[in-house]
């Protein structure tokens, strides 16, 4: 794991980060399993890397709560500061530029039309100018294999390859914080601390609460299809929605 350099953020890159608990607007548990965190701020971090032309150079390294990476705060020549997603290898001191014709240097943001076959990358746009929102996890990498007709294909993390149109921005390098999935939380306080609830499981709950609960001793899920707690399919049903727009994009879907 990188050696944090920096233990305060930068107090004009953060903002407050309100709490909500799993619950909507009105209310109502959306999501399962989530409350009573710590206190965190927000981290604002440069996905679009749209300051082109501009050198930056890497000052310090940071933990961010929101993630499971390291970011790194830039400098910039003009004056300005931002933070990344840190990458593998990158050092301080190490400069740091995006926009076309930046070459492809670790950190460098850069046109997929620019990238060399085979070279890894991270912060992935799907559309010019959006804001990278693949491959941003702790350890990961997309892979560029071929260049056709305006598009890229790339290789996801996921084993997925997709094509993306050449325009896009990508960032040079593989994440870092490979080991994160290694890693063990040591005691329950520290996934409370995350916010996360304990999970109970199906078959210790009660009859009227899951559809696997009841029965003597350790039952099981017994010999149905394994259900959610509001019966539906627990495995195997297709979520995705027929017909969306990304699909023809897809050329081999995730293993």
């Amino acid at each position: 794991m990188r050696v944090i350099t920096k233990v305060k953020p930068e107090r004009n890159l953060i903002s407050i980060l309100s709490k909500h608990s799993g619950r909507n607007s009105t209310g109502k548990i959306t999501s399962r399993h989530s409350g009573g965190r710590h206190k965190r701020y927000y981290r604002e971090i440069d996905f679009k890397r749209d300051k082109r032309g501009v050198p930056g150079r890497v000052v310090a390294f940071e933990y961010d709560p929101n993630r499971n990476v390291q970011i790194a705060l830039v400098y910039y020549q003009d004056g300005e500061k931002r933070y990344i997603l840190a990458p593998l290898g990158i050092a301080i001191g190490d400069q740091v530029i995006a926009g076309a014709g930046g070459g492809p240097q670790l950190g460098n943001a850069i046109p997929l039309g620019e990238v060399q076959i085979g070279t890894p990358l991270h912060n992935v746009e799907l559309t010019p100018g959006r804001g990278g929102q693949l491959v941003r996890g702790a350890g990961t990498a997309a892979y560029l294999l071929s260049k056709d007709a305006g598009f890229v294909q790339l290789k996801l993390p996921s084993g997925e390859v997709r094509m993306v149109r050449e325009e896009c921005f990508a960032t040079i390098g593989q994440l870092a914080n490979i080991e994160h999935k290694a890693e063990k939380l040591g005691k329950a306080g520290r996934s409370r601390h995350m916010g996360r609830r304990p999970k109970v499981r199906g078959t210790a709950q009660h009859p009227g609460s899951h559809p696997h609960g009841g029965g003597e001793g350790r039952s099981g899920e017994g010999l149905k299809q394994p259900k959610t707690p509001w019966g539906k399919p627990a495995r195997g049903l297709k979520t995705r929605k027929r017909g969306k727009y990304s699909d023809r994009y897809i050329l081999q879907r995730k293993k």
